[in-house]
C-alpha cells in the first residue's frame, strides 16, 4: 500500500503544477504567445505523466490481490 500512497502524493504534486502551468499559459495568452505555448506544452507533458500515474494507481490494488 505504500507504493499506492507514494503514487497518489506524486499525483497531487503534479496536478498542482499542471494547474499552475495552465493558468500561466492563460495569463500569457494576451501578452506573449510564445511563453503561453511553452507553458501549455509543459502542462500537456505533465498531463501525460498524470494519466500514466492514474493507470498505475488503478492497477496496483489488483496486482496486490493476486499476490495474496
Amino acid at each position: 500500500m505504500e507504493k499506492i500512497d507514494n503514487i497518489q502524493i506524486h499525483q497531487r504534486k503534479l496536478n498542482q503544477r499542471y494547474k499552475e502551468l495552465i493558468e500561466q499559459a492563460y495569463n500569457f495568452r494576451q501578452t506573449d504567445s510564445a511563453l503561453s505555448d511553452i507553458s501549455e506544452y509543459r502542462a500537456l507533458k505533465l498531463l501525460d505523466k498524470l494519466n500514466k500515474l492514474t493507470y498505475l494507481s488503478r492497477e496496483c490494488p489488483n496486482q496486490l490481490l493476486y499476490k495474496i
